[in-house]
């Protein structure tokens, strides 16, 4: 036979800790911290915000040089195209006068 007896409970090995607990909170800590927390949300909106209008800005800016480049490029093709009819004109003037004058 053994020498414990059946009934003893074995020798604990460790000591268990307790989970810590938060102490409860009043309305009022809810509310204040739940105000905190909105306050710093909406701190970080605002600045997001900024910098989303800092971007539409620019591209505001990046979209009107865009535009101005655009009536600059559109401006010199219409200059060429005029040139391009003067050449032709005097081409085919040339070509008439040249059949004109074949022997």
């Amino acid at each position: 036979m053994s020498d414990a007896a059946p009934d003893a409970a074995p020798a604990p090995s460790a000591a268990i800790i307790a989970f810590p607990r938060r102490p409860r909170e009043t309305p009022q800590q809810r509310l204040a911290r739940a105000l905190t927390a909105l306050d710093g949300a909406l701190s970080q909106q605002r600045a997001v915000v900024a910098q989303w209008r800092d971007s539409v800005a620019q591209l505001q800016t990046s979209m009107s040089g865009l535009g101005e480049s655009l009536h600059r490029y559109r401006d010199r093709l219409a200059t060429l195209s005029g040139e391009v009819a003067v050449v032709n004109t005097q081409a085919k003037d040339l070509a008439a006068w040249a059949t004109r004058h074949e022997g």
